[in-house]
């Protein structure tokens, strides 16, 4: 298996070759079962609710588990990404800008694997949603 390093020290002729693609697999099978692992967790921890006789603690158990919700939803989301990113991977697509095609690059997968946009990609549709979020 690779190391980051080793990954890094690969020319750009190398990119997305076997090594590379088995190295983001392993990486995003290991976040899929991570997030599995917390999701199971909080369903373990909220299934053990237990109604508190005083108004103030029922109040703090009540704001815990809506904190615990909303974490759950976003644990959610990025796990049905990274189910889809493990998809794209398989079917040869990954690390590659689905609207340009462009190489999303070795750095910005490190650090966000469920990318499928190019860093320029990127930046352009956050430049659209913040204009329009100014027109509204």
């Amino acid at each position: 298996m690779l190391t980051q390093q080793q990954l890094l020290a690969m020319s750009d002729d190398d990119y997305m070759n076997p090594q590379q693609l088995q190295f983001f697999k392993a990486l995003l099978m290991q976040n899929k079962l991570e997030i599995e692992s917390q999701l199971q967790t909080t369903r373990e921890e909220m299934g053990s609710y237990v109604r508190e006789a005083d108004e103030l603690d029922q109040a703090l158990l009540e704001e815990e588990n809506r904190q615990r919700l909303r974490m759950a939803d976003r644990q959610t989301k990025l796990l049905r990404k990274i189910v889809s990113t493990i998809n794209r991977l398989d079917e040869g697509d990954y690390g590659y800008c689905k609207v340009s095609g462009e190489a999303i690059g070795l750095q910005r997968l490190l650090l966000r694997p469920t990318a499928d946009l190019c860093a320029e990609e990127k930046a352009r549709q956050e430049t659209r949603e913040h204009h329009y979020a100014k027109v509204r």
